[in-house]
């Protein structure tokens, strides 16, 4: 074996090692919790325009939420999650309903 090899083997394994050292920061998951006044449709409506899910995924997460009392509508690092908390919050609160959601770390 060349001492080129042995170089780069070596560098590599060090670049490896700094990369496994490093830590993620923690992440979040947002949290709708259920209420006896927002209507499903809406729920689904919240998970598909602020979430991103798709209306079936939407649909799954819905009927977790009214039969666990709340379900989990994405994880996210802190600054979305906190974002996606606000934006849940106020536009439910613009259309009349009672919504809320939580974030906890993951």
């Amino acid at each position: 074996m060349s001492k080129f090899s042995n170089n780069f083997e070596h560098t590599e394994t060090a670049s490896t090692q700094t990369l496994q050292r490093k830590k993620l920061p923690p992440r979040y998951k947002v949290l709708l919790l259920n209420d006896d006044f927002t209507p499903m449709d809406f729920v689904i409506e919240i998970l598909v325009r602020i979430y991103n899910k798709t209306p079936e995924d939407a649909e799954k997460i819905m009927m977790e939420v009214h039969t666990k009392g709340k379900a989990v509508a994405g994880i996210y690092y802190i600054d979305v999650a906190s974002t996606k908390v606000r934006q849940t919050i106020e536009y439910a609160t613009s259309s009349g309903f009672p919504l809320m959601c939580d974030m906890e770390e993951e």
